[in-house]
């Protein structure tokens, strides 16, 4: 997934806007207060969780209260000890059996070394079923809100979980162009590691 975290907004079966949180929220705002009645869905992209904003106020205020929704930004570290502390490296305890230190002790690097060694492996060897699993669960959470009451839903979804791309593509088409869209680009890393 892109670095920058990106969120969507519908009205209705119409997409609003996509961007940046702050960009979005500021689109949703000027619609509410053009169409007070207008029934607007915002969604996070990386996990299709649909949020809640608090629009009241004016554009600064409603920013303001965005905050809670952007990670802090991390402390520069100062060395204490041992470690690389500019590199980002936490020291915490790990409980292992006294054949596992022993298996450690013959690596070359040190323990520290393969034991980082160990997890990035297994992260690249688990994140293609991973990204899969991710982006069926996020596609599922949108499909359920925008697209429960359309056409061919519940096949769509048997085909984004059997990883069916012809089939997911033949059961949305007659969906507003917006929402197949949509529900395309979040399903994509299913039909690319399929």
């Amino acid at each position: 997934m892109e670095s920058t975290l990106l969120y969507t907004a519908f009205e209705g079966h119409k997409l609003l806007a996509t961007g940046q949180l702050q960009d979005v929220a500021l689109k949703m705002l000027r619609r509410l207060r053009t169409n007070p009645s207008a029934s607007v869905l915002l969604f996070a992209d990386a996990t299709g969780r649909e949020m809640d904003l608090d629009l009241r106020g004016s554009e600064a205020d409603a920013l303001e209260r965005l905050k809670i929704f952007v990670p802090a930004k991390t402390e520069t570290l100062v060395s204490t000890g041992p470690g690389r502390p500019k590199l980002g490296v936490v020291a915490r305890e790990v409980s292992l059996l006294p054949r596992h230190w022993e298996w450690l002790a013959t690596q070359s690097g040190g323990a520290s070394a393969t034991l980082r060694r160990l997890v990035e492996e297994a992260k690249k060897g688990a994140g293609g079923k991973e990204a899969i699993k991710a982006a069926q669960e996020r596609t599922y959470k949108v499909m359920s809100t925008l697209a429960g009451d359309l056409p061919n839903y519940e096949e769509a979804l048997r085909a984004l979980y059997a990883k069916d791309k012809r089939k997911f593509q033949a059961l949305t088409r007659e969906w507003p162009g917006d929402i197949r869209d949509y529900t395309k680009r979040l399903a994509g890393p299913v039909w690319e590691r399929a």
